[in-house]
């Protein structure tokens, strides 16, 4: 270890919190090392044991809180400190928007080099609690019983979960019905060392009117007691309308297979945004705090400035959610998806809501959009919202070869946001406006529209 580093792994150090890390954890300094400290606020004096050393930074856990914020709270969950699902129950409502801005304003300034774009206040949630619309829970087996939970942080430990503060109730009353079948039921539990065993991990997905579509995901195709699971599953939630087993085998951590079949009920579920209804599928993406989703797409739209004349492309349209939105006001909307099953999801969403002028095409926008270009189709306004790693450079470029008056790009991520923004100005395209909108309280995550114009 270099000679200059003053700390050492399992000792304990007293150190004033002064600014956040790039996923909200307290970063302090010991004799001018730095020191990152999960669930530590700015302006805490702590004292920290140290977990992790390397040569420029090291990592700690508070032992002992010195001097408290007055943002600090109790956790509501009593899991909190071991669960990996929540990094900031500790923190006031208040205060975890406030945090989130910050995160948004360091990584825009100091990553992207913007220093002129306008960075609203956090856009708060009126339920930050019990607004996730969809729960994706591992099932291990403890050696006695099946548990299902979230992962402790930084292992693939599952803490056992009665009640998770973050999840709607019909997916905790999943949870627990869940258990029990597997228990009595005797359902072999996937184990991920050996790679033996079927059921992996279980899926809620909350629709209109408080429905329920439920996805068994296993390592077999064959599920035991497979009659058995349907009848109780059907006796034991009411609004459970629509039931599948997804199948993976693969020995990795994704969650979902290729294959799905239904067992039960119907095929999807609806979910409501604004005035539009979307089918969601099993393995469709849907933003997971519906309320917060209105407000979101309202900001897309509002930042779009849209005419009734202008040709709009969505970049990563998904099932086809922004999209809508935008076609209430564009002249025409051209959706992207590399996902086919999102397409197909996207096409039969627009043809439910009576929507007209959106079409909707497979295939990677690197390879679709320049495809548009050369069929004379000029974009007026490109709409963003890729995954959380950003647009690839090439899909920036390309947008900027359309040559649209306006880019609105949304982002569950500041810190590749902030690269994007970056090659987009180098590109000719300046970042004017930004509003973040909370969409996943009690964690570290925010979601972010950003208005991008040609300079």
């Amino acid at each position: 270890m270099n000679e200059k580093v003053p700390v050492t792994l399992g000792e304990s150090y007293e150190i004033f919190i002064d600014s956040l890390g790039s996923v909200g954890e307290g970063v302090g300094r010991y004799e001018g090392f730095t020191i990152f400290v999960d669930d530590a606020i700015i302006k805490e004096r702590v004292l920290v044991k140290i977990f992790e050393v390397k040569k420029n930074f090291a990592r700690g856990k508070i032992e002992k809180v010195l001097v408290k914020n007055v943002a600090r709270r109790d956790p509501i969950c009593p899991l909190y400190n071991e669960c990996g699902g929540c990094q900031f129950q500790h923190l006031s409502y208040e205060a975890q928007l406030q945090y989130k801005y910050i995160q948004v304003v360091s990584a825009i300034t100091r990553i992207g080099q913007i220093k002129d774009a306008t960075i609203f206040p956090v856009i708060g949630a009126k339920n930050p609690l019990h607004y996730r619309n969809k729960m994706q829970f591992p099932i291990r087996f403890d050696g006695e019983k099946a548990i299902i939970g979230c992962f402790a942080k930084g292992t693939h430990n599952v803490i056992d979960t009665e009640h998770c503060f973050i999840e709607d109730k019909q997916n905790n009353d999943l949870l627990i019905v869940a258990k029990e079948l597997i228990n009595e039921l005797r359902i072999p539990v996937y184990d991920e060392n050996t790679h033996h065993g079927v059921l992996r991990h279980i899926m809620g997905r909350v629709g209109e009117d408080n429905t329920l579509m439920v996805v068994i995901i296993t390592a077999t195709k064959e599920l035991p007691r497979e009659k058995d699971i349907i009848r109780k599953l059907r006796e034991r939630l009411p609004n459970l309308v629509s039931l599948h087993q997804n199948v993976q085998p693969q020995h990795n951590n994704v969650i979902l297979g290729e294959d799905t079949k239904k067992l039960f009920g119907k095929p999807t579920i609806y979910g409501v945004v604004g005035d539009f209804k979307f089918h969601i599928s099993p393995k469709s993406f849907f933003q997971v705090n519906t309320e917060q989703t209105k407000i979101l797409y309202e900001t897309a739209l509002d930042f779009a400035n849209l005419t009734g004349r202008e040709i709009v492309v969505d970049a990563y349209c998904g099932t086809g959610t922004i999209s809508l939105f935008l076609a209430q006001k564009a002249k025409k909307v051209y959706g992207i998806e590399i996902v086919s099953s999102a397409i197909q999801d996207a096409k039969k969403n627009a043809q439910e809501n009576n929507v007209r002028n959106a079409e909707f095409l497979v295939g990677d926008a690197v390879n679709v959009m320049p495809r548009l270009l050369k069929m004379g189709i000029k974009a007026d306004v490109i709409v963003l919202d890729p995954p959380r790693a950003g647009s690839s450079e090439v899909v920036l470029e390309t947008c900027a070869a359309m040559e649209p008056k306006r880019i609105i790009y949304v982002s569950c991520n500041p810190q590749s946001l902030a690269r994007d923004l970056a090659t987009l100005q180098n590109l000719g395209y300046k970042t004017v406006k930004v509003q973040p909108v909370d969409m996943f309280p009690q964690t570290n995550s925010v979601e972010s529209v950003a208005l991008i114009e040609k300079a």
